[in-house]
């Protein structure tokens, strides 16, 4: 255990040879038992102290996946260590068991230093933290229109993704928000990849939730469109008055 900082429990033939002379620093002297301890690891610079220094706290890393394992990603770092990224600080909006299934052993990733603890012996990382929280502050707010990708059609709705691409949001439009039209309000008329323009009804910041609707949009457009062009009351038709907005809109 004082051969080698990050060579645990190996045979010390792994680490020095016979006749090989090394430096040592002396741990303790037992004058009854007649005994000398001697720390070889103790010689060496501590490559949790070095790390630290190289990189602090917020910085950030690049390293090899070495193992994917139930509590998170395992990266090889500077001077043999490995640093852990927790499931939880896998992604912002997805589940880390979901989230880690996109990485493979052997592939090169980013993350950033959330913790050293040289103690322990312990490297905390995180790749969700190299992008800012998209639930944070006022990025996203109720009643914002926005445009969405779909990245999943379902029996019930469809799943969409929106926002910056380190920092995804990841919403579920049901079939009754998909349209204003109860003939429209079907899934199967979206494409995976389709691109389509929503509004953010609610934002919930405690769990981590945004709900999105399109039928939301259409009918604000709808309002928008009777208070700038006329309403039904004065004479003109729902067709008339869209009418009178799509011309003006063509217009700008």
């Amino acid at each position: 255990s004082e051969m080698s900082w990050t060579k645990k429990n190996v045979h010390p033939g792994k680490i020095v040879s016979t006749s090989q002379e090394v430096d040592v620093i002396v741990l303790d002297v037992d004058s009854a038992k007649r005994r000398i301890s001697l720390g070889l690891k103790q010689a060496q610079a501590n490559p949790w102290e070095a790390f630290v220094e190289a990189h602090p706290v917020g910085s950030t890393v690049e390293g090899e996946v070495k193992n994917a394992t139930e509590f998170g990603l395992f990266v090889g770092l500077d001077n043999d260590i490995d640093g852990m990224v927790h499931l939880s600080d896998l992604d912002w909006n997805v589940s880390g068991e979901e989230a880690i299934q996109r990485y493979r052993k052997g592939e090169v990733i980013k993350a950033k230093v959330l913790d050293v603890d040289i103690e322990k012996e312990r490297v905390s990382l995180g790749v969700k933290q190299l992008g800012a929280d998209p639930m944070e502050g006022d990025v996203y707010k109720r009643g914002q229109q926005i445009t969405v990708t779909v990245s999943a059609i379902e029996t019930g709705g469809i799943e969409v993704k929106f926002g910056e691409d380190d920092a995804l949001v990841t919403a579920f439009i049901r079939k009754s928000d998909l349209s204003r039209d109860r003939n429209e309000q079907r899934p199967e008329r979206f494409n995976v990849g389709d691109r389509i323009d929503a509004m953010i009804t609610t934002v919930d910041k405690a769990t981590r939730r945004v709900s999105v609707s399109v039928k939301a949009l259409e009918m604000k457009d709808e309002q928008e469109a009777i208070e700038q062009f006329g309403s039904s009351d004065s004479g003109a038709s729902l067709g008339d008055i869209l009418g009178a907005a799509l011309k003006n809109a063509s217009k700008d």
